[in-house]
């Protein structure tokens, strides 16, 4: 008989995290039965949730600024490589000025915590974790994404960013452990659970099933990606739990090597295989290159026999993940970089000039000078852009279905596809990134057909239809760099107006106009599309 022996099963032999301390107020020790108790007031709780949201909108990891900066002195890089990677960096010295968050969508308020058993606190912890989000999210020119169900089909957005995820765990011990986590749409969009069996378990299996999967990726999540892959889990939920948290960082001093008791690890091995397999596939960050992805997390985990769950999923450029604690020594939250421009190399890259695209030209003027140049090819973009998403589109699908015309402006200049955060004072924008192109893939055809949307622009690869659309009726689609929404909102956009719409919120139309702002041709009109190289 085997001998009762109990595995952590996720068995972190090291915190490395350089923490800062916020304060000691809120904290002290007291001794119940011989036992040393940490207990926490709840404002101590509402406090870290609060500075926590707010460092990881406007400030991101140093080591994961330096792997920004590390393309820009690799020879292998592509021009496009290192253009992607300069304005991530420059984007992340405006964010750091703690008015424009890295990114306009400004995420799902991930908690993540572990209670020790010694730990007391008094309420509801959940309830003053999200006082904290609030706060941050009222405070801060952040964004409203949180849309709430009344039926099946009616919902609104919430104001408040509210609800957050928040989810517990009890461990030992008398301290309290968190990772804080912003997730935005279309990085959390890009999280994979694939049900596989025993077979997949083989060099030429997995090698293949790799190659495979992660096109799903694609770039609509803001590459370069810590991509994080989960093979196993004692239940899909574990696995992607997993996922989440490996892409996070959160499990990289886990060991490399398995035992008797299933503790999960890495596999050092397979992470090298797979970031090859990425950077051979040409992708790049975003728009043609060597770095789709800046480093790889692989996890083995234990499975039932008869399953064998396989997670992929992102974090993306807009990497944002803190870790906090609180002890009896106070109340702790990683330090996060607040100086980016020390990554800044001494001199812009040195790259092929763009070309300079004048919007304010009528639509066949523009759509000419599209003609003459290649997919890739990296353009200023200057003049007039409609801003139009998701619920925008579908109320203009709505009116062409009851047989009213297009609107002009459709027909009259191109569409971004985006949704700003809140406004800084004085400022003409909040943070403007693009948003995934895809979902707007359903309208293409229609709305060409009727004249409008005859150039797009947002980020991400996109669908077949989309091609045949563009090449049937002219148009284009134009990829913006998926990330540096803060330094878009400061140097490229001017103004500022709401078209169409105003219930909607950020999904309301709005007209903007914009100085060199950059984009690459994605799709033409001859039938070409950047993505199809590596898509199949």
């Amino acid at each position: 008989m085997a001998e009762f022996k109990y595995q952590e099963p996720f068995p972190i032999q090291k915190d490395s995290t350089e923490y800062r301390l916020l304060t000691k107020d809120y904290v002290k020790t007291i001794e119940v039965e011989g036992r040393k108790i940490l207990k926490i007031q709840k404002e101590g709780l509402e406090l870290l949730a609060r500075e926590a949201y707010t460092d990881v909108s406007f400030y991101l990891r140093a080591s994961h600024l330096q792997k920004l900066a590390n393309i820009l002195k690799d020879p292998e890089a592509s021009d496009n490589d290192k253009f992607v990677a300069h304005t991530m960096l420059m984007n992340q010295v405006v964010a750091a000025a703690g008015e424009l968050p890295t990114c306009q969508d400004t995420g799902t308020a991930i908690a993540i915590g572990k209670k020790g058993e010694n730990v007391w606190t008094d309420g509801n912890d959940a309830e003053a974790i999200s006082k904290g989000v609030f706060e941050t999210y009222r405070d801060h020119n952040l964004r409203y994404s949180q849309v709430v169900p009344y039926t099946m089909f009616d919902e609104k957005n919430s104001g408040t960013n509210l609800p957050a995820q928040i989810d517990l765990y009890a461990t030992q011990g008398n301290k309290y452990e968190f990772l804080f986590i912003t997730k935005g749409g279309g990085s959390a969009n890009k999280t994979f659970l694939y049900q596989q069996t025993k077979a997949l378990l083989t060099e030429e299996a997995l090698t293949k099933f790799i190659k495979d999967k992660v096109k799903d990726l694609g770039t609509s999540a803001c590459p370069p990606y810590h991509l994080a892959v989960v093979i196993g889990g004692t239940s899909a939920e574990a696995c992607l739990t997993t996922v989440k948290k490996a892409s996070a960082g959160y499990y990289d001093n886990l060991p490399t090597e398995g035992n008797d008791g299933g503790q999960a690890f890495r596999d050092l091995e397979w992470e090298s295989k797979i970031q090859k397999i990425c950077q051979d596939m040409g992708i790049g960050a975003q728009f043609g290159g060597k770095y789709w992805v800046h480093d790889v997390r692989v996890i083995r985990m234990p499975r039932h026999a008869a399953s064998c769950p396989v997670g992929i999923g992102v974090s993306c450029s807009a990497d944002r993940n803190i870790k906090a604690k609180i002890t009896e020594d106070g109340i702790f939250l990683e330090q996060l970089e607040k100086n980016p421009a020390r990554f800044l190399p001494a001199e812009n890259p040195a790259l092929a000039p763009a070309v300079n695209i004048d919007l304010d030209q009528p639509m066949e003027e523009v759509l000419k000078e599209l003609r003459k140049y290649p997919v890739k090819t990296r353009l200023n973009l200057s003049g007039t852009l409609i801003v139009a998403r998701d619920i925008a589109h579908a109320r203009i699908k709505a009116m062409l279905d009851e047989g009213k015309p297009m609107p002009e402006y459709f027909k009259n200049h191109p569409i971004y596809y985006a949704g700003p955060a809140k406004t800084p004072k004085g400022m003409a924008s909040g943070s403007f990134g693009p948003t995934t192109a895809g979902r707007m893939d359903p309208y293409v055809d229609l709305f060409q057909d009727h004249g409008g949307s005859m150039i797009m622009v947002a980020k991400g690869n996109r669908s077949q239809a989309v091609t045949d659309a563009c090449k049937k009726h002219g148009g284009f689609y134009l990829g913006s760099i998926g990330g540096p929404a803060a330094i878009l909102a400061k140097e490229s956009i001017k103004s500022v107006e709401i078209v169409a719409f105003e219930e909607l919120g950020m999904e309301a139309i709005r007209k903007i106009r914009v100085e060199n702002f950059p984009a690459f041709i994605i799709v033409d009109d001859k039938g070409n599309d950047f993505f199809a190289e590596w898509a199949h």
